[in-house]
């Protein structure tokens, strides 16, 4: 596993090749079927809306589908989903490899800490999908504004580009789990341990040819775990199927560094009703099931110190 920290420290993102067995995979692919459909005829509040990179998005009104179509399905562990589908995602989100790769990635070798099942928080969990009509999102880092100067940049990123680097602390990781053939995600590699360049500040918001870049390609079960201050686009093609899994995990010691990068997403309104019961019949059993229900309470706690977070970005 340190290898993993190393690649992520160099790159700022890690890949696990086919994580899922044949039949979860199959699973999850008929869950997230019912789900985009359901979201996709205006069924399901919770949507990513076509032309909206950041939330809050408009929440279309009951069975009548959005106008512009969706790009993501929020909130996979919403108990409103139905109980087929949640019990899937929440499989998926509390597996065994996904976790022990998110400990792994928040363990911080510079202080001998490593990170355990108790120190886990539950945070989110959406689904990424094909819109109707192509188009793309911006260049950004997910919780650093573009109009941010050079030194509020390395204090987001925790860097100091005047000091000898060191080891990057982090208080959660990011992953998207690709269902289909992916290559939607486009990263810059080592661009999340410093502030951007001239020619990154200047470039078009859509530039194509991001100098450096390169296109995250995934296969059926890989699994990508990113920096989400990596500098990074979408390109959501309407003529390829996509449906990935994107979460995140926290770590609890970073309450109030992802307190509005979580509850932006409104999961506190439902959290609390979440059953996880269904993890007692998986390969975890009963301890899976109480590393699940530990996990949402450190985010009920992180909730009640938070208050009001508002939004990271807008746009």
């Amino acid at each position: 596993m340190a290898s993993l920290r190393a690649e992520l420290a160099e790159k700022g993102f890690v890949i696990r090749r086919q994580i899922l067995t044949p039949g979860e995979l199959e699973r999850l692919r008929l869950a997230a079927t019912r789900t985009t459909s359901l979201a996709r005829a205006g069924n399901w509040p919770d949507v990513r809306t076509v032309g909206k990179q950041f939330p809050p998005w408009p929440k279309p009104s009951p069975g009548i589908p959005p106008e512009e179509g969706i790009w993501g399905v929020q909130g996979l562990l919403n108990p409103a989903l139905g109980q087929e589908n949640v019990d899937v995602f929440t499989a998926s989100y509390f597996h065994e490899e996904i976790l022990d790769v998110a400990k792994a990635l928040l363990t911080y070798e510079d202080e001998d800490e490593e990170c355990r099942d108790e120190d886990l928080v539950m945070e989110l969990y959406n689904m990424l999908v094909r819109p109707a009509s192509s188009f793309e999102l911006e260049w950004h880092r997910d919780d650093v504004p573009r109009t941010a100067t050079v030194e509020e940049e390395e204090a987001k990123l925790g860097v100091d580009g005047k000091k000898e680097k060191k080891k990057k602390r982090y208080w959660n990781t990011q992953w998207n789990l690709a269902l289909f053939p992916d290559e939607s995600l486009i990263v810059v590699p080592g661009s999340h341990v410093r502030a951007r360049t001239q020619a990154e500040r200047e470039a078009d918001p859509l530039d194509k040819n991001m100098p450096g870049q390169l296109v995250v390609k995934l296969e059926p079960g890989d699994v990508v775990f990113y920096d989400n201050n990596i500098l990074h686009r979408g390109v959501y093609d309407a003529n390829k199927e996509r449906m990935s899994l994107h979460g995140s995990v926290g770590h609890a010691g970073g309450g109030r560094f992802r307190a509005t990068n979580v509850l932006q997403h409104g999961i506190g309104k439902w959290v609390d009703q979440c059953d996880f019961s269904c993890l007692e019949g998986g390969p975890g059993g009963v301890e899976a099931r109480r590393r699940a229900e530990g996990m949402r309470e450190r985010l009920v706690k992180l909730g009640r110190e938070s208050g009001d977070v508002g939004y990271s970005l807008t746009g």
